[in-house]
């Protein structure tokens, strides 16, 4: 499968998810606790982030998503604080796209999915 291919399918996945991920990304911004929200799309247990939606809170998905942000990604030592400038400069526009850390059999990735859908389903 092409990284292509992978994100489209990312994306997808995620649909069922997008209005919890907006939410929880615009709450953080607006509170001043991040610029740099952080969604965390993830399969197994995971000690990161809060916890926004379950397996258990919508049992037809299969994903988990936490909320976290740039400052805990570093904290935790999942970004190193030399590549903070870096992800500064490549992160999205916040009013059109949600950040998504995907833990997955496919590995971690970083994706921004957009806030709006082509098709309005």
């Amino acid at each position: 499968m092409s990284v292509n291919q992978r994100y489209h399918q990312l994306k997808k996945e995620l649909k069922p998810y997008m209005k919890a991920m907006i939410q929880a990304s615009e709450t953080i911004v607006d509170k001043d606790v991040s610029k740099y929200p952080i969604m965390i799309a993830h399969q197994q247990e995971l000690e990161l982030g809060i916890p926004i939606v379950t397996t258990q809170t919508f049992p037809l998905g299969k994903w988990n998503i936490h909320a976290s942000s740039l400052e805990e990604f570093v904290a935790k030592q999942i970004i190193n604080t030399d590549k903070v400038q870096n992800f500064r400069a490549t992160y999205k526009d916040i009013k059109s796209f949600v950040c998504v850390f995907s833990l997955s059999e496919l590995g971690a990735q970083f994706v921004f999915l957009p806030k709006q859908t082509e098709d309005k389903s």
